[in-house]
């Protein structure tokens, strides 16, 4: 019977205590969903998912963008060690500026769209010109 206690508590610890436990920790701390998350890393929805669900971990180089993003150390997010996910105030402020960012890259994916057309507009003009 103890055996069972022991075996139970350490599932659950197991279950919170896991790379894939502490991004889902902090990413919910932000209030991001996963598909936010992925889009912020450049990497698909499925892929944040396989790191919560312990399928798969993050290259490290990942782990550092991860880190920084959901503003949590490197060790915590890897062993649990360290300070916890930023307290709500400072997720407050994380998530305004995560916003504006989120808005400066959608405008400038914008600005490059609108280049590439006038770039291409101009080389049509260009080629009429010529067979003039």
């Amino acid at each position: 019977m103890a055996e069972q206690i022991v075996n139970q508590s350490f599932d659950i610890h197991d279950q919170d205590d896991t790379i894939g436990g502490r991004i889902s920790r902090a990413r919910d701390a932000l209030e991001l969903s996963t598909a936010q998350l992925a889009r912020r890393l450049g990497v698909k929805t499925e892929t944040v998912q396989a790191w919560e669900n312990d399928r798969s971990e993050p290259r490290s180089n990942r782990v550092i963008m991860l880190a920084g993003m959901l503003g949590v150390s490197p060790t915590w997010l890897l062993t649990g060690i360290g300070e916890l996910p930023s307290t709500p105030a400072v997720n407050s402020e994380l998530h305004v500026m995560m916003t504006q960012l989120s808005k400066l890259k959608r405008a400038h994916a914008s600005m490059g769209k609108m280049i590439d057309t006038l770039e291409q507009e101009a080389e049509r003009m260009s080629r009429q010109l010529e067979n003039q």
